[in-house]
């Protein structure tokens, strides 16, 4: 029985990969056609705080739902920067400038995430997700052999937003769907796999803060996002975020652990569909989703890798439903922000 829904899942996540370009990197074929990227994922938002950070998330999830269903009114004009005039992330207010840059989990992440900063934090929010990409997309100089353009390289973006936190979410792709990976793959060579994750993450580390000198600021706080269970191989996601408290640890940054708040009690790497509810998803029933039993969907039970409850498509966006495992992940970044802004005194 065990063997049997092991490969369901295989075929499942291999299903939902090859939409969205985001999983395992021993799941699915190296040359599987690359999803159609997306027109342009940066979201500088300008807009002032609001009082209660879930009844804007409901808002939005109303209205993202209208526009799912083929409603008038499309994402176009959140997909291009908001407030294009001027430099992205360039708003006023009192709370810090925050980056947000990440594979897959981060584009259907990012509203909910933009939500909670600007509602608990007064942040001033930019994102530029990009579904399939790992850590060498975002470096300068990688050229045409990135999934992300020139214009929203981790330096750039930088030089441009001034932020004070960069947040990092990358679950390490590494199936061969990114070229600037060069073909090195966790099933087949783990050993060179892992060296080049941990390379990657102190060149990005190093150009994010080349490109804060350059424009002639302070240092940004990088926020590295330790991962969820993976339901296919749970040991590599240990490795990974234990490479990300390693790069933290080494260059005075910190690691946001929001996999653990999509991870059962009783064993962080253990992955789960269905978690019991927390005190807010109970004060709020949206987000309980088995409010008889007390328990809220994390995954569909066709995705195990994704967090969205609504089903993927060929083109990558931001979760358009309400999805509690989204949002927990969001409120501890917001957390941990929070928790170094007040430290910071910034």
């Amino acid at each position: 029985m065990r063997r049997t829904r092991r490969t369901w899942w295989a075929g499942a996540l291999l299903g939902a990969l090859l939409l969205v370009g985001c999983g395992d990197p021993g799941s699915a074929p190296e040359d599987a056609p690359p999803a159609a990227a997306p027109e342009d994922p940066t979201g500088a938002d300008t807009a002032s705080p609001r009082p209660q950070a879930d009844q804007n998330a409901d808002r939005n999830a109303d209205r993202n739902a209208d526009r799912a269903t083929g409603n008038p009114g499309t994402r176009a004009k959140n997909r291009a920067p908001r407030g294009a005039e001027k430099p992205p992330g360039h708003a006023s207010g009192p709370g810090p400038r925050v980056l947000y840059l990440g594979d897959s989990l981060a584009m259907e992440n990012q509203d909910v995430l933009g939500d909670l900063l600007r509602d608990q934090l007064a942040a001033r929010y930019t994102s530029a997700p990009y579904s399939g990409t790992t850590l060498c997309d975002y470096l300068e100089g990688t050229g045409e052999d990135s999934l992300v353009p020139d214009r929203h390289k981790a330096a750039t973006l930088v030089r441009e937003v001034r932020p004070d936190y960069v947040v990092l979410q990358f679950w390490g792709n590494a199936w061969g769907y990114t070229p600037c990976m060069d073909g090195i793959t966790y099933d087949k060579a783990r050993g060179t796999y892992f060296s080049r994750y941990a390379a990657d993450a102190r060149r990005l580390t190093r150009q994010i803060g080349e490109a804060a000198r350059d424009a002639g600021g302070e240092r940004p706080k990088v926020v590295w996002v330790a991962q969820g269970p993976d339901a296919m191989t749970p040991d590599r996601v240990r490795r990974v975020n234990a490479l990300y408290r390693q790069q933290a640890t080494a260059s005075g940054d910190v690691v946001s652990d929001a996999g653990r708040a999509v991870s059962p009690a009783s064993g962080r790497y253990t992955w789960a569909e269905d978690l019991p509810c927390t005190a807010y998803e109970r004060a709020h029933p949206a987000y309980c989703t088995e409010r008889e039993r007390g328990r809220t969907a994390l995954h569909r039970p066709d995705d195990p890798l994704h967090f969205c409850l609504a089903p993927t498509t060929a083109k990558s966006r931001p979760c358009p439903v309400r999805s509690p495992g989204i949002r927990r992940i969001g409120q501890a970044i917001t957390d941990t922000v929070g928790t170094q802004h007040r430290g910071d005194g910034t």
